[in-house]
């Protein structure tokens, strides 16, 4: 049996990604009580839930806060008892997420008369911190619409075969924000950058130009050795420490040029040793 457990902010897209692993044969539960998690372990093992191989559940902060805050426990018995367990974490920033609540008119699950949408935003994210720090895979979900998120979660849910880490390279531009989900952060504003040749500012790090103007600067090379490097000889290790899912962030400022030439390159350089690896670019145009 595989477990999914889908968690995260509210407004995040946790019913899509419910709704995704439906669609692709789970057995889905929304908002299942986290103290009954241990007892569904307790019937898979005793195979009473052999004809449901694949279950996904929801858990957010509609659970009782006492429940959220034995979530550590209650995983540990999950996994205890030979049940394979996920736990996929859905954020967004603040500014996304109160955007989205007043275009849709949704009330908040906090929101009451004693807290604004802001504040129990806040509230929620405190409340979800035992589930956060226990996360296998994070999404952020700020600059995804529905359709990018399905695929993204296919990409990094539903293709890992759980041999190995699935690592995700991903570009971004500081201009935008860090990504939240990012394990490993790698800024590279200090190498030369394109944007500031005119010739050169309406090409992307996919192309050719931009592409030869870096391969160009000593910097540059140097920055891709010293990346390259530290990821070979220490993604085996976040894998030995029983990782499922590694989230790598390279930002420049746009997320146009720099980061985009380099997290190809690695890619490139990796795809070897990690079969699995995904490259995302957040902020090119579609």
């Amino acid at each position: 049996m595989r477990l999914v457990v889908v968690s995260g902010r509210s407004g995040s897209g946790k019913s899509t990604a419910l709704h995704l692993l439906e669609d692709n044969g789970y057995y889905c539960i929304d908002n299942l009580p986290a103290g009954l998690l241990p007892e569904l372990a307790r019937q898979a093992s005793q195979s009473a839930l052999h004809s449901l191989p694949k279950v996904a559940i929801s858990i957010d902060a509609r659970n009782l806060p006492s429940d959220l805050e034995r979530f550590p426990e209650l995983l540990r018995e999950v996994r205890s008892a030979g049940v394979q367990c996920d736990v996929l974490f859905l954020a967004a920033t603040d500014e996304v997420l109160i955007k989205r609540f007043s275009e849709t008119r949704r009330r908040h699950p906090l929101t009451d008369g004693n807290l604004s949408l802001a504040e129990a935003i806040a509230a929620e994210l405190e409340l979800l911190a035992p589930i956060i720090d226990l996360a296998s895979l994070k999404i952020d979900t700020s600059h995804l619409t529905l359709y990018q998120l399905r695929d993204l979660l296919k990409q990094r849910l539903l293709s890992h075969d759980g041999r190995g880490p699935a690592v995700m390279i991903q570009s971004f531009g500081f201009k935008r924000g860090v990504p939240v989900d990012a394990d490993l952060v790698f800024d590279v504003r200090c190498l030369p950058n394109p944007y500031w040749k005119p010739d050169l500012r309406a090409f992307s790090g996919l192309e050719q130009p931009v592409q030869q103007y870096l391969q160009a600067q000593p910097d540059v090379q140097e920055m891709y050795d010293d990346i390259l490097a530290f990821l070979r000889r220490w993604v085996p290790r976040y894998a030995a420490g029983e990782r499922s899912y590694l989230s790598i962030a390279i930002g420049c400022t746009g997320g146009h040029h720099r980061s985009v030439y380099l997290s190809e390159r690695l890619g490139e350089a990796l795809r070897q040793q990690l079969p699995g690896l995904l490259i995302r670019h957040r902020d090119l145009p579609n």
